[in-house]
């Protein structure tokens, strides 16, 4: 079953389509990576697929209903959305942010426990059990593995992550695709990952690229990472390991596309 199928999806303003008729299926419990440059469409998808807006033209259809045809809270239900700034309250604990807009009915130790655990919170519990997270010095990282902790609190079907680690150093950077990896492998949660940082769709099971608010390419990562020249025209960078392995073929030595991690090169090499 899909998760999420798109049929000539657009949204207008002012005239202009920023997203102008996605045709998209995503298959149920795999990683899709969204790739482009600003302004390609990535964010107003997002807002499209969370309920923020609605479209001009065309179908969305989340596990195989029509979005108009959904309950408000179903959609809810369905969904997590995770941003570059999560939402967190200094007045609240820990597990307090966690189940944060449940009813205290619904609220579970073991669940969150669990979610904490997938997160990779777990060891911060008795540090900030019963104490305000405001009062602590925490860092983006964990603030975003708080907003994970979250999804998985609240068993969602599908995970958006919109530029979650824009705001964060590589080492945080890793932290949180990692987490949102786990959650994807252990949960088989659907993942949506926004990201400009190329590195970190490499693991994904498909990746879309955008441009001008339609969809451009799409493909596993090494397909994708394959068309290096394709990627610059549409100025996108690429890994690292993927752009030295490029300019050394181009520099005469028989290395195959599409690598995408410094031990493919160093294998390769």
């Amino acid at each position: 079953m899909l998760a999420i199928e798109t049929r000539g999806l657009s949204k207008a303003y002012r005239g202009r389509n920023v997203v102008d008729g996605l045709d998209m299926h995503v298959a149920r419990g795999d990683i899709y990576g969204f790739v482009g440059r600003n302004g390609a469409g990535k964010s107003t998808f997002v807002k499209l697929l969370t309920g923020m807006l609605s479209p001009s033209e065309g179908t969305l259809l989340l596990n195989g209903k029509p979005t108009e045809e959904l309950h408000p809270e179903s959609r809810f239900d369905a969904q997590s959305v995770v941003v570059q700034d999560p939402t967190h309250y200094e007045t609240f604990t820990l597990y307090e942010n966690v189940f944060l807009g449940e009813t205290h009915q619904r609220y579970e130790e073991k669940a969150i426990e669990r979610a904490l655990a997938f997160s990779g919170l777990s060891a911060l519990e008795n540090k900030l059990l019963g104490k305000y997270v405001g009062g602590t010095d925490l860092p983006g990282g964990q603030w975003q593995k708080l907003a994970i902790a979250r999804a998985a609190y609240r068993n969602r079907d599908l995970i958006v992550l919109d530029e979650p680690t824009a705001m964060l150093d590589p080492n945080g950077r890793k932290e949180v695709i990692r987490t949102s990896r786990a959650l994807n492998q252990v949960e088989d949660i659907t993942v949506i990952l926004i990201t400009h940082y190329m590195e970190e769709v490499i693991y994904a099971d498909k990746v879309i690229v955008m441009d001008d608010g339609k969809i451009v390419m799409t493909g596993t990562p090494k397909e994708i990472f394959s068309q290096v020249e394709t990627l610059k025209s549409y100025r996108l960078d690429v890994p690292q390991a993927t752009q030295l392995a490029w300019e050394l073929k181009k520099a005469g030595l028989d290395l195959p596309d599409g690598i995408l991690t410094r031990e493919e090169l160093v294998e390769a090499l």
